[in-house]
This record gives C-alpha cells, sequence and structure tokens, in this order.
C-alpha cells in the first residue's frame, strides 16, 4: 500500500504544472496574501507608542482581525488601540496605559472571499534598562604578578546591554593580551604590574533600545609589591580587601576561565558561535586554538580579544566537535576541550511554499519541507482551520509535507497554512491555491528599450500572468523562427538572456505569450553601446610643494551616451578649493600643498557604465632643518654631534652635510666638515687644534638642501705644533743663477697654533754638504741666488708654530735655473727616400752643453730652387719640432727636382741652442703634372689639330708626351684607344683621316725620366660631310613627306584661326605690321594649290611664317635670332649630350659661315628647320 502511494505521488509529481511563485495581477480574484508583519520576538520602546504591522492584500481586499494570548482580541472595546484603514496593523496609544498592559502574543487574521491568511505569533516585550543595584565597592590592594579579576555583573535587561570599561574621562582602558575583557563584561588581569594602579576602573552598560547609559561604582586597584604591603597593611585593614598571594615568581599558565580540563556549549544553526579561554601566568601566556575533529572554516572564523576568543560565523551542523584552546609561556602550558553541539530551529530546505495559479482541469503540489534538530514536526491548515477539521475534498489529498491536487475546479480557490516546529522555534508560511481561467497577458511595458555594454549580459524580460500559465517565445526582427539555442538562453520566467551581447544583437525582439485561452504580443528593442574606457590613465605624480600638476584622463565611449566625468581624492570629493581645476580630460591642481597629497581617482560615468582610475600624487619638499643638536664625548682631537632630523616631506634624506665655523680665524664663514648617510643622526667628528668651532647640520634629499640648522654650543680646542707639512715642495729656476723653492701653504686648520711659519731648507743633490735653512712666514717661495746653473737640488720644508715644528718633512728635488744650449748636433745628414721624402739623422747634443731639460730639436729646412732651368729662385723656410731626445727625422711633401737646405738645433725650456751646420741635398726628378691647356683649333672634314702648353710644375727634364684618343658615339660609349708619341719638344699636332661628324676624346700627358704624369682631356666633332648634307635636303622633296608637312600646316592653321576667332570677340588689338625677310632662293614657300605652304599672318603681330634653307657647306645656317641652338656648333666644334646639354668649348669662328639675305623675325622654326637640325648630330 506504501508503494503504491508513493507511485502515485510520483505520478501526480511528474504531471502536475510546477509554477514558480507568481504574482497575480491585482484586478484578478486572488486570495490574501501577508505583505508585511512585525517580528516574531518583537521588543518596542515603552517610551513610544506601539505598533503591531499586518498588511496584506488580495482582490477583493481583505479584512483583518487579531488574537491575543490565542483569544480573539476585540479592537472596539479598547479605547486605546487602533487598527489603520485599508490596514490591520495595530498602533497602541500608552499615554493613558502602561506598555507592559500589552506584552502579549499576538497573532493578525487576513480573510476575503476566496481565503484566509494568518500572521506569525508575534511576542510583544518592552525593552528594559534596569539600574545597578546597590553595592558597596571596596578597595582592591593586589600584590605585583598576580592574576586579578575585576567583576562586572551587569543587570539583565532586553535585549542584553553592550559591556565596555572606561575611566573617569570616558577614555576607554586599555587592553592587551595581559588585560581584556570577557565575554560576561568582567575585566582579567592576566598578571598585574605596577602601573596598574588606578582608582577609576569603571564598567559601563549601554542599552541600544533605549540608548541609555549606565555605570557601575568606581573600583580602586593599588598594585604593590611585598615590602610596600607589609608597610600599608595597617592603614587598608579594616576597609581593604586584602589578597595574601604568595611572592609572585613565574609561573607557567592557568584558565581563569573556563575552569576545568573540558567544558560543552550549545549553539544554534545560522548564529555566532563564541568560544573563550582567558589564562592567567608570568610571564603572560599566549592562546592558540585548534579544533580536535577537524579543520577550523577559515572563511568564517575570526579571533577576537589577543586570540583569547574563536568566533565562528554562520555556523552549521559541520562545525559541532571538539574545540581546544592552548594556553602558553616559557614555563609551560595548559589546555581546555570545549565540545561544542549545534542544534537547529526549523529552516526550509527548497524553500517556503509557493503560490499555486492553475486553471480548471489542471494538478499541482504544494510543498512544505523543511529540516532541524531535532527533527521538526509539520502541520497543515487551510484559512487558518487545521486541515484535519476543514471540509473534505476529494481534489486534495495531504501526505506529511505535501499537499498534492489534481482536477481542480472553479471555487477550491483557499490559503494553506505550514507549521513546522520543533522545540528551537518554528516556521509558519501561507500559500494559497487560485483556480482561474484568464488568457495570457503580458506584464512587461510595451516598447520597452534595453540598454547594454557590449560583451555583457543582455537580459530581456517578457513577464506574464494567464491561467494557464503561458508559454513563452522570442523573435527578431522580422523573423520568424523562434529564437532558440546559442546565443539565446530562454529562461523559465519568459526572460530572454543573450550571455555576451554583441553590436549585430540590437534591434527589435518580439515576446509571444500563449496558452489555451489566448495569445499576447510584446515589442522590446535591444541597444548594445559600446563599452566605456580610459585610454590614458592618470599617472603617479611626484611635485614639488607650490608647484603645479596635472592628471589626464582621457576617455572613450558610446557616441550615444553623455558622459559625466569625477573626481575623487581619496575616495572622497575633492576639496572645495579653486586651486582644483576639473577640464573635460584633466585634472590640474596649481599651488601644490602638503595636504593635497593622496590617491585621486577619476571616474567616468554614463547611465550605463562606468570606467574608473587612480594614480597617487605625492608632494615633496626639501626637508626642514635638523634640531636638537647635542655635542657629547668631547675629547682633545674629537667630539661626537647627534642631531634630530626635520619633516622629509615625502623624500627620504640622502645625507647629512655638517659644517663648522671658526669663529676664531673666520668668523662668519661656514666650511663643509664631513658628509654621513641620511639612515645616520649622529656623527664622530675629529677637530683641530686651535680652533673655536661651532657646528650646523643641513639635510638632503630629492629635492634640495634643507635650511641650515641652529649652530650648536661653541667647541675650543687647545694650540699645538703642526700635524703636518706642506706640500706641493717644487724647485725650479727663474735665471740661470737662481733657484725657486714653493710650496703650498696650511690653511688655519692646519696650522694648529699662533705664529705659523716655515723652515726652507736646501742642498746640492751630488755633493754631500749641509742643508741650508732660512726661515720663510707669510709667503709660499724663497728664491735662493748665485746658484750654478741648471744643477739638481733636494729641498725640505717644514711648517712651525709657536708651539713647536712639524713633522720631519719628505725630500723633494728640483733644479736651478737654466741657460741656452752652447752646442748643436753633430754628424747631421739626410737621405733621401723619394723624390718627395728625406730622412735626417743626427747625433744627440750631450747633456752638460744643453744646459736644461732637453724639450727635444727642431729641424729647419727650406726649398732654394728648382733645378729646372725656367724655374726662379725659391725660399720656403720650414719648421719640424720633434719633443724628447730623438736623433732622426722625416721631411714629408718635399718637391721633386729641387735643391733643399737645412738644419738642426736643440732646445730647452730656455730656448734654442746654435744650428748645426747648414747641408743640402738635391731631389730627383719626379712626375711632371698634368699640361696646362688642350685646345682644338681648325676642325676640317677628317683632320683637326690639338694645342697645348707645357706642365706649370715639371718636376724634371720634360721627355716627351703621350696623346691618346677614340671615339665616341651617342650614347657616350667609348671606342678603341689610338696613341701617339709626341717630342719634348712640340707644342701642338694635326690629326688627319679621321671621321666626318664624329666626336672624339683625347687625353695628353708629359713624361719624364720618372714616368708619365697627369693627362689632360678633351673632346672635339669633325665638320658634316656636305653630300650627306644634301642628302638629308632631298628627304624634304619625298612624297610622304611633303604629306606629312601639309598634315602639320593644316593643324596649325585651324588652331590659328581660332585664336583670331577667340581674340575678335575679345574686341581689338593694335597691330605692328612687319616685313617678310627673304626667303632662300633654293627654298621657297609652298603654295596651297600644290600643297606647299604658304604665307599666313598673326592676328596680334603679323609676323610671316618663314621656311630655312641648308646651305651648300653641309650646315644648317641660323637667322639672326639668338634663338636657334645651331649657333652654339660653330661649325661643328659644339657638341649635344642625349639630354640636349652643351659640351665642349669654343675653338674659334668658322670660316664659313654665311650671313642670312635680309631681316628675319625672332620666329619658332619651320618643320623643316627642326629636322635639319637633328640631321646635323646624326
Amino acid at each position: 500500500m506504501e508503494r503504491r502511494r508513493m507511485d502515485a505521488a510520483l505520478l501526480v509529481l511528474s504531471l502536475v504544472h510546477l509554477a514558480a511563485t507568481l504574482e497575480v495581477p491585482l484586478d484578478l480574484p486572488q486570495p490574501p496574501t501577508i505583505t508585511h508583519q512585525s517580528p516574531k520576538d518583537y521588543i518596542i520602546d515603552p517610551r513610544e507608542n506601539i505598533m503591531i504591522h499586518c498588511e496584506a492584500k488580495g482582490k477583493p481586499h481583505p479584512s483583518f482581525s487579531w488574537t491575543r494570548n490565542g483569544t480573539h482580541f476585540d479592537i472596539d472595546e479598547d479605547p486605546n488601540v487602533t487598527m489603520k484603514a485599508h490596514s490591520g496593523t495595530l498602533v497602541v496609544d500608552i499615554s493613558r496605559a502602561k506598555a507592559e498592559h500589552y506584552e502579549c502574543v499576538y497573532q493578525c487574521t487576513a480573510r476575503n472571499q476566496h481565503g484566509t491568511a494568518v500572521s506569525n505569533n508575534i511576542v510583544v516585550q518592552q525593552s528594559r534598562s534596569p539600574l545597578w543595584s546597590k553595592e558597596k565597592v571596596m578597595p582592591i590592594v593586589v600584590q605585583e604578578g598576580v592574576s586579578l579579576t575585576l567583576p562586572c555583573r551587569p543587570p539583565a535587561g532586553l535585549p542584553p546591554p553592550i559591556i565596555f570599561w572606561m575611566d573617569n574621562y570616558f577614555q576607554r582602558l586599555p587592553q592587551s593580551s595581559r588585560v581584556s575583557q570577557s565575554l560576561n563584561g568582567d575585566l582579567y588581569f592576566s598578571n598585574v604590574l605596577r602601573e596598574d594602579s588606578r582608582n577609576d576602573y569603571i564598567c559601563y552598560a549601554r542599552f541600544p533600545y533605549t540608548q541609555t547609559i549606565q555605570q557601575k561604582q568606581p573600583i580602586s586597584v593599588r598594585v604593590l609589591n611585598l615590602d610596600a604591603i607589609n608597610d600599608t597593611m595597617a592603614a587598608f585593614y579594616n576597609d581593604t580587601d586584602l589578597f595574601s598571594e604568595d611572592p609572585t615568581d613565574e609561573r607557567k599558565p592557568a584558565f581563569l576561565i573556563p575552569t576545568g580540563p573540558s567544558s560543552s556549549k550549545m549553539v544554534l544553526r545560522g548564529q555566532v558561535l563564541e568560544m573563550e579561554c582567558i589564562a592567567e601566568g608570568l610571564p603572560t601566556p599566549e592562546v592558540s586554538w585548534t579544533k580536535v575533529s577537524g579543520d577550523l572554516p577559515a572563511k568564517r572564523t575570526s579571533f577576537l580579544h589577543y586570540q583569547k576568543t574563536l568566533c565562528i560565523v554562520d555556523v552549521s551542523e559541520s562545525d559541532a566537535g571538539e574545540y581546544r584552546c592552548t594556553a602558553r609561556n616559557r614555563l609551560g602550558s595548559v589546555h581546555h576541550t570545549i565540545r561544542v553541539m549545534v542544534k537547529a530551529a526549523p529552516y526550509w530546505i527548497s524553500g517556503a511554499p509557493r503560490n499555486l495559479v492553475l486553471s480548471p482541469g489542471e494538478s499541482g503540489v504544494l510543498t512544505c519541507r523543511a529540516s532541524g534538530t531535532p527533527k521538526p514536526s509539520v502541520s497543515w491548515a487551510m484559512n487558518g482551520i487545521p486541515i484535519e477539521n476543514s471540509p473534505t475534498d476529494l481534489s486534495r489529498k495531504v501526505e506529511d509535507d505535501t499537499i498534492i491536487f489534481s482536477d481542480v475546479q472553479i471555487g477550491s480557490s483557499a490559503v494553506y497554512q505550514c507549521n513546522v516546529s520543533n522545540e528551537y522555534g518554528y516556521l509558519l508560511s501561507n500559500a494559497f491555491v487560485n483556480v482561474l481561467a484568464e488568457p495570457p497577458r503580458v506584464l512587461t511595458p510595451a516598447n520597452k528599450v534595453y540598454q547594454i555594454i557590449k560583451n555583457h549580459q543582455a537580459l530581456m524580460d517578457c513577464a506574464s500572468f494567464g491561467s494557464p500559465i503561458p508559454k513563452i517565445t522570442w523573435f527578431k526582427d522580422s523573423q520568424s523562427s523562434t529564437l532558440d539555442g546559442d546565443p539565446y538562453i530562454q529562461h523559465d520566467n519568459g526572460t530572454l538572456e543573450i550571455h555576451v551581447a554583441q553590436a549585430h544583437n540590437s534591434g527589435k525582439y518580439t515576446c509571444v505569450a500563449r496558452n489555451t485561452l489566448g495569445i499576447s504580443k510584446n515589442h522590446i528593442y535591444l541597444e548594445v553601446k559600446e563599452p566605456t574606457r580610459i585610454l590614458k590613465q592618470p599617472e603617479y605624480k611626484v611635485v614639488q610643494m607650490g608647484r603645479s600638476v596635472t592628471f589626464e584622463c582621457k576617455v572613450k565611449n558610446d557616441p550615444s551616451l553623455t558622459p559625466t566625468m569625477n573626481w575623487l581624492k581619496d575616495d572622497g570629493e575633492l576639496p572645495d578649493d579653486e586651486r582644483f581645476i576639473v577640464d573635460t580630460d584633466s585634472l590640474t591642481i596649481t599651488d601644490v600643498t602638503e595636504n593635497d597629497a593622496g590617491v585621486y581617482t577619476c571616474i567616468m560615468n554614463t547611465t550605463l557604465d562606468h570606467d574608473s582610475a587612480s594614480a597617487e600624487l605625492t608632494v615633496v619638499e626639501r626637508p626642514d632643518a635638523p634640531t636638537d643638536l647635542e655635542l657629547t664625548d668631547q675629547k682633545k682631537r674629537s667630539v661626537q654631534l647627534t642631531w634630530t632630523p626635520g619633516d622629509e616631506h615625502n623624500s627620504p634624506i640622502q645625507k647629512f652635510l655638517i659644517q663648522y665655523e671658526d669663529s676664531l680665524h673666520h668668523r662668519g664663514h661656514w666650511h663643509n666638515l664631513t658628509e654621513v648617510p641620511g639612515t645616520r643622526t649622529t656623527a664622530h667628528l675629529k677637530l683641530s687644534p686651535y680652533i673655536h668651532y661651532t657646528f650646523r647640520v643641513l639635510a638632503l634629499n630629492a629635492v634640495d638642501f634643507s635650511r641650515p640648522s641652529f649652530p650648536s654650543r661653541m667647541v675650543k680646542t687647545e694650540p699645538a705644533a703642526p700635524d703636518e707639512n706642506p706640500t706641493g715642495v717644487h724647485g725650479f729656476g727663474t735665471e740661470h743663477d737662481n733657484l725657486v723653492i714653493s710650496w703650498k701653504p696650511l690653511t688655519g686648520l692646519q696650522a694648529n697654533g699662533p705664529g705659523l711659519h716655515y723652515r726652507v731648507m736646501w742642498r746640492q743633490k751630488a755633493m754631500d754638504s749641509d742643508w741650508t735653512t732660512v726661515t720663510v712666514a707669510n709667503n709660499s717661495k724663497f728664491v735662493v741666488s748665485g746658484t750654478p746653473t741648471f744643477v739638481p737640488y733636494e729641498l725640505k720644508v717644514q711648517a712651525v708654530n709657536d708651539y713647536g715644528a712639524g713633522p720631519e718633512p719628505a725630500v723633494a728635488h728640483g733644479y736651478s735655473g737654466e741657460d741656452l744650449p752652447v752646442a748643436a748636433p753633430e754628424n747631421v745628414q739626410a737621405v733621401l727616400l723619394n723624390s718627395t721624402l728625406a730622412e735626417v739623422h743626427w747625433d744627440p747634443v750631450p747633456t752638460k752643453l744643453i744646459r736644461g731639460h732637453l724639450k727635444g730639436y727642431k729641424v729647419y729646412y727650406w726649398r732654394e730652387r728648382s733645378l729646372h732651368k725656367h724655374n726662379p729662385h725659391l725660399m720656403e723656410n720650414q719648421v719640424l719640432t720633434f719633443t724628447g731626445n730623438h736623433t732622426h727625422s722625416m721631411l714629408p711633401g718635399l718637391h721633386p727636382f729641387s735643391l733643399y737646405s737645412f738644419n738642426v738645433r736643440v732646445y730647452n725650456g730656455k730656448g734654442e741652442g746654435p744650428p748645426s751646420p747648414t747641408q743640402k741635398f738635391e731631389t730627383p726628378e719626379g712626375v711632371p703634372s698634368a699640361p696646362t691647356s688642350l685646345v682644338v683649333t681648325n676642325p676640317n672634314l677628317d683632320a683637326l689639330t690639338l694645342e697645348w702648353s707645357p706642365p706649370h710644375d715639371r718636376n724634371g727634364r720634360i721627355t716627351g708626351y703621350t696623346l691618346k684618343y677614340q671615339q665616341v658615339n651617342n650614347s657616350n660609349e667609348l671606342g678603341p684607344v689610338e696613341e701617339l708619341a709626341l717630342p719634348a719638344n712640340k707644342t701642338s699636332v694635326t690629326l688627319l683621316n679621321l671621321k666626318y661628324s664624329t666626336r672624339y676624346r683625347f687625353y695628353l700627358n708629359a713624361k719624364t725620366v720618372s714616368g708619365a704624369g697627369l693627362a689632360i682631356s678633351q673632346e672635339a666633332v669633325t665638320i658634316i660631310d656636305e653630300a650627306v648634307a644634301s642628302r638629308q635636303v632631298d628627304i624634304a622633296t619625298q612624297g610622304w613627306f611633303i604629306g606629312l608637312m601639309c598634315a602639320i600646316a593644316l593643324l596649325i592653321l585651324i588652331l590659328l584661326i581660332i585664336c583670331f576667332i577667340q581674340r575678335n570677340k575679345g574686341g581689338k588689338y593694335p597691330v605692328k605690321e612687319k616685313e617678310d625677310a627673304h626667303t632662300d632662293p633654293e627654298f621657297q614657300p609652298m603654295k596651297d594649290d600644290d600643297c606647299t605652304f604658304g604665307e599666313y599672318s598673326d592676328n596680334e603681330d603679323h609676323k610671316p611664317l618663314k621656311g630655312s634653307r641648308t646651305p651648300s657647306n653641309g650646315t644648317v645656317k641660323r637667322d639672326d635670332s639668338d634663338d636657334s641652338l645651331v649657333d652654339y656648333g660653330e661649325g661643328g666644334d659644339g657638341q649635344f649630350n642625349e639630354d640636349g646639354s652643351f659640351i665642349g668649348q669654343y675653338s674659334g669662328k668658322s670660316a664659313s659661315r654665311e650671313t642670312a639675305e635680309g631681316h628675319e623675325s625672332s620666329e619658332a622654326p619651320s618643320p623643316i628647320n627642326a629636322m635639319n637640325s637633328l640631321n646635323s648630330f646624326v
């Protein structure tokens, strides 16, 4: 039977329509639903009117009634109680009654024709804040080191008060691992110290509902050592609670609370579990916690009161078990085990029962599934009446925590109450069954627009109602297929989800709700917007105080959204200060102060999203001056200086500079003494004798040095003999018979006493003679006269003052004065290496003849003349200087075929010695330079003449010339080379049998016995052959050429006529008449009747277009105008490159040139002229 019942239930569950919580539109009939009620345990303030809430909705609107302590509460009979209109809320006026009269259990009932809903049992209690009971608090005297507990024992209140300890000045008493407050409010000392003595230990209790604070009588505590207790025993004996512990030695821990080795604690599921272990001991114990049967839940666990309290929030059954606290110091440890039991008031497993809306003939289920510890019992009621006492309904079947409805009909609507309870509490829930037959309606507003940021989730609602529950389908734009599958997700409540919305998802969506009674649709619009992004974030800034700083925050956002830029400082608003200038994409702070430091955040908000970025501003300034300079540990030659650094202003101090003033010798002048790293605040300073020191310190950070500190007190040192002698001792001569001894004098800091002078000593180094000594004061040099020339000396300079002489000075070395050398180098000779380079050798001059420090040798040389008879005498003096002890040198850059003279001299610091005997040498012949000029004269048909000038620098005897030439075609390609040897006495040559109208390139160089020199080059063109020129003219008589020219002339004539017409349209212009030039009889203009060119006039200047002729000598003649290109050729000498540029040079006027007859205009050449000009270069 039980098995059949289970199968039936499963069958019903598989067939019923499981609806989520439905919101029935208020215009449709529905049973009451309680929407708001007061809490089950309702604590009220006795000073205010009592308001017990009960609100409900339904159609028709429900009526309300109340029970008090289980019986009907007739509100009309109590003048102090009223019910709000259209509501079930009770208002109790306590101005005429006491609040405690209304401390009862209340329950509200809301009913209409479709059912009855009931509220929870509301237990009304007034808050209480009772006074502390009168008690006499005795002073406490304890021995130092023992444990102590100060009881609080506050009065019981509703709800319990909050406990804290303060002094007479309302300052919280400091707590630590040694002193802490327990959960019950007592104050525990693990061990007391002398500083715990005070007479104002006050326990305060704050009652939250009444917001009142009450205090216990102050407790006086005096902590004494054992001797002090014996001395004061008599004074406190009569009225003092005297503790008489043994002398306080160190001891291992022991627990003050809880007591014993173990204890137990019960906590309800969902509440907060608090366990504490407070231990005494000396030294103070440290407390730690473990769970014996597992690990502590890390995310829900915290430790309070210096690890003495273990707190676990939102307790669950898994938190049951044993917990161990351990107190430990260096003498040992102690443990306590707490066994935790977790009970549970009833709680929903799958939520409270949900309202059912069913259409006639449908089935459904109400489920009241809850749990608890111990297991709770479930009872059902219908419309507030136990279901077993309700009328029988065949469509309803109750099975423990489930009611199954099948084939419901109109009129079966009701409200069902589910009550789940155990000893720790109860759950009461109302759920109605509403039987309706309604066509679907879409509740979401029509044409609603959803704006979503790209790549975010899009949720488009289609809230609907109908009975039977409608089915929802979605369509996009004009598509006929439903939206099903990626990227669309349709939820059970009709919502359409796009998990990651993209721009193409924008558009018009239609949701359709259908059931058996009808259809309803709604249009919804989705707009996918570009996200707001900060493109350039503000950056970390370090700025000096008083300057300006700018944070940039450049943003990109969807253009259809209006952005709003906000700036925050340290997560708060910007200061209201005109120094803060907010622009569209930046924040500028002028005249920065130290208070401006912090984190600045730019937030770009739109109606849909936002983006933010932060940057820190560090304000730096040079450090404040060090303070509190103190001199300690002063000795004869040292002192210790300490100081306190000033504020570094966010820039770490890099170093400290210590300066001193010597008020004895240089008052008002500060000198740098030493530096120390920025991490140190002390320096060991070495002192010199006979100084009146005053010190000051400066700090340096990345910005600058601080101001100097205030000076320290003065430190005076006693005089003493010098500790050191002058440095930089030198000996040298300014004349050939003196010795100047110089040195670097001691400073005032080095003098060590008054009467500073110097003891100067010298002697010749080579001779074992006595030292000569003089005393010098107020000077740093001494001149010794009458010395031999350039003799080595030993020198010493010793510092002396009124208190003695310095240490034995070191020996320095120097020389007496130099004189000019008296000898010249010997065995001077020259070796020729080639025509432009010679090497000179000599023997060094003996050291004793140099009479000074050898500086080097100088070679004087000059070119006297060229060996060629045509060159004049030359004098080109040159000097080569060689430092050091050289015995040879090179003479570069000589002229070939020349006579040179030279000598060598030694020189020292005084000057040069005598020259060596002058030597001479001749350079051999070299190759000559290029000929001075090369010109082409008398060009002919197959011959031309070359003339040249000899080289400017012959560098020897010219033995002949070499001439090379080769043809060059129009593409600059070179032909084979022809070579011709010419005698030295020739300066011209005529070349025969050359090709006509051909360009040649010539190369000419001169030769000596040493070889050929550089070549000079030239180009020229032979004259054009007359026969070829005649053939070129004959082309103009060919028929094809005449036809081409006629076409060109006709085209030109048409263009001129068009120009003439255009000019006439614009008005008439003056015209200058010109006569036609005489034409060549061999080349007459063509007439119209034979397709030849006739004369025509230009409308502007009437210049006749003339033909040109080809002269009989084969050259093209030009007009008097300078525009003719042929004129540059000068009978064939001129040549043009392929790009038309002129090459070559003039070689004289052509004798065969003819003069044109008559006056010719500067008109453009005819096509015949142009063709002939081109043919002349072919």
